[in-house]
């Protein structure tokens, strides 16, 4: 028989499935396949106190830093319905031991489920509902409190409390309506510090906080449009200035699937700059799962009553030289090899760049039945780990078939029944083709199982929580105090011609109150504040450090200041570094500290005749140019802040003319 080439099985399966870069990628591709996308976008909202209880909100401790210690091991409980939720089932199969470390300053017994629920933060519900409100969503007559499970350990209450604020509304991104189906205002969980095997650790200074979730439709059609709407959605909560910002304030879950395949949720992108290559490269391993769905329904006429079949090996029948083998014999691990019945080719079909199937199958052993990566080896791992005559070896004790696979894992005892029914049952999973689940992303654009996909039956109605009726006269007084929308923002900034690749910058750090209050009420070029903010100000923060009590609303002073004493604006960047680094610092200071001093023009220009003629009797190459910029070099300083420079090198032109 030819011998079977599992790279080669790769390639030919990558290019079956039409997979191609990112950068390739055109409209139509994301057609063909059936391309659809919709997010989940949470931040955290900048409130004083946490969403039920009297913890302060936005105090962190390091990891490490704790008083207290406390131990759960989570149970599924049943729905109003009478049933199980099949994520709280699959986190039931780990056996996790959930550590929880404890600070007296941002914990209490409301956080670990031993005392009731506080009043709903009225601080926070005011935020959602104004945000709500700028999302065009329809504000819910009362608002009613419901527990969603989490099994995961993130909550120590096993359940997490949340409310629908507004449902049903728009938004105009790029002349394009993006409908969103809800916006809601739930606690945050922890903060995550290991997971190893049966042991997760979790910090709990950001449990509680005030976090509200914008759901979306799935109406975005390419990668790069789900970037556009979760950045504007993002820049939308921001333009409130009630938001927190940061690392962790905002985060998303997003939303992918192609024609034919399933929901898969990409849970906690950290950055929306990963979203277009996370998104793409998702809806391609859909679209690959339903060929390898095709392929082997037709290869197995009986699918339904598939099955797998496992023997424990001896280590020293075989000549292992792969390191976590190896290892894993040292542990006295158990060793067992599995025969998949007419999976020859399965395991090493394509599913992402450097990935195939059998990554799948090493993913929920990991997250599953947690035992830790290196996990497995099978027949068709595309670099070899256990060799062609092991797998021979093996083939044999199994009486298998030319076209069965085989793979090994080693593992403790306790482990192997959840290990063998994971794998029995993710590759059953091919035959239906893309399986409903929330995956962890990675910055190269590829994800990993984290767990299955929850579905309703993990929500029921919080019976400790009364609901709250939303009043006309509230809801219309919140829509009075409004701001612009940000659409609006958008078009103003279209229309005075700033720069678009100054936008990210400005809306992502709320600077748009900045520039409109200097154009409106200071009189400044709105093109030149708007640059000065998303280019300089970005290089500043890119070079310095910032100094303790630097804000935004610094730079507005200095504007004002620079109009005051009536300065060249040019010296403004200049001084932004020395302010960024030291914005206590008086503006006078600053001016000392750059070196200002205060010439006239007619100073300044006066020198420029005696200059030329010391270049001209000196310089080696005595061009036009050279003669220029070498006197703007001499008068640079002199002239910084009493003259603008580009009106200095037209006096300085004009007169060489």
């Amino acid at each position: 028989m030819k011998k079977f080439n599992p790279n080669k099985n790769y390639s030919a399966t990558l290019k079956a499935a039409g997979y191609i870069p990112k950068k390739e990628a055109s409209q139509k591709d994301y057609n063909r396949i059936g391309f659809m996308s919709g997010l989940e976008v949470h931040q955290q909202l900048n409130t004083s106190k946490k969403l039920f209880c009297n913890c302060p909100a936005g105090l962190f401790h390091k990891n490490g830093e704790y008083d207290a210690q406390l131990i759960r091991h989570m149970r599924p409980t049943l729905s109003e319905l009478g049933e199980y939720d099949g994520t709280a089932l699959m986190e039931f199969k780990t056996r996790k031991e959930i550590i929880y470390q404890i600070k007296n300053e941002t914990t209490c017994t409301y956080d670990v489920d031993d005392t009731p629920p506080f009043p709903l933060n009225r601080e926070a519900l005011d935020i959602s509902l104004e945000i709500s409100l700028l999302s065009k969503l329809n504000i819910v007559g009362e608002v009613h409190i419901t527990r969603k499970q989490y099994l995961d350990g993130s909550i120590p209450a096993g359940f997490q409390r949340t409310a629908i604020i507004g449902v049903e509304g728009a938004l105009e991104v790029n002349n394009k309506p993006i409908r969103l189906i809800q916006l809601s205002l739930e606690e945050d969980s922890c903060r995550e510090i290991s997971d190893i095997g049966h042991v997760r650790v979790y910090n709990t200074d950001r449990l509680g906080m005030p976090l509200i979730e914008t759901v979306t439709y799935p109406d975005m059609v390419n990668p790069e449009e789900v970037k556009e709407v979760c950045d504007y959605i993002r820049f939308l909560n921001r333009s409130t200035g009630k938001v927190r910002t940061g690392i962790g304030a905002g985060r998303q879950d997003v939303n992918v699937s192609c024609k034919g395949g399933t929901r898969v949720e990409i849970k906690g992108v950290a950055h929306t700059k990963w979203i277009p290559l996370l998104t793409h490269i998702e809806a391609f391993r859909q679209w690959s799962l339903l060929l390898l769905r095709d392929k082997m329904r037709k290869k197995i006429g009986d699918y339904d009553n598939w099955s797998i079949s496992h023997k424990k090996l001896n280590y020293y029948d075989f000549g292992f030289t792969y390191q976590p083998i190896v290892e894993a014999k040292d542990r006295k691990e158990k060793l067992i090899a599995v025969n998949l019945p007419g999976f020859k080719g399965a395991l090493s079909h394509f599913t992402q760049p450097g990935k195939v199937f059998g990554d799948e199958l090493s993913d929920r052993l990991k997250v599953i039945a947690c035992i830790e990566k290196p996990n497995i080896a099978h027949s068709e791992n595309l670099e070899e780990l256990v060799s062609v005559k092991d797998f021979e070896h093996i083939a044999k004790l199994f009486d298998a078939k030319a076209d069965d696979a085989q793979l090994l894992f080693w593992s403790a005892v306790d482990d192997i029944e959840t290990a063998l029914d994971v794998i029995e049952e993710r590759c059953k999973m091919v035959f239906d083709g893309v399986p409903p689940e929330t995956r962890k992303s990675f910055e190269n654009g590829t994800t990993i199982f984290e767990r299955v996909l929850p579905g309703a039956d993990r929500m029921y109605p919080d019976t400790d929580s009364a609901p709250i009726p939303l009043a006309d006269e509230y809801i219309e007084r919140k829509r009075s105090e409004l701001q612009s929308d940000l659409v609006v923002r958008y078009k103003q900034m279209e229309e005075w011609g700033v720069p678009k690749d100054t936008y990210t910058y400005i809306f992502r750090n709320n600077l748009y109150p900045i520039i409109d209050s200097l154009v409106t009420e200071g009189g400044f070029d709105p093109v030149y504040v708007a640059t000065f903010l998303g280019h300089h100000t970005k290089w500043v923060e890119g070079h310095f450090t910032k100094g303790e009590g630097f804000s935004y609303s610094v730079i507005k002073g200095l504007f004002n200041f620079i109009k005051e004493r009536n300065l060249a604006i040019d010296i403004i960047r200049v001084m932004l570094p020395e302010v960024y680094q030291y914005p206590k610092m008086q503006f006078d200071s600053v001016l000392t500290a750059v070196g200002y001093k205060h010439s006239s023009a007619e100073e300044i220009l006066s020198q420029v005749s005696y200059l030329r003629e010391i270049f001209r009797k000196e310089a080696r190459n005595n061009t036009s140019v050279n003669e220029s910029a070498w006197i703007m070099g001499k008068l640079r300083y002199k002239a910084m802040g009493n003259i603008l420079l580009s009106s200095l090198y037209s006096e300085i032109h004009n007169a060489k003319n």
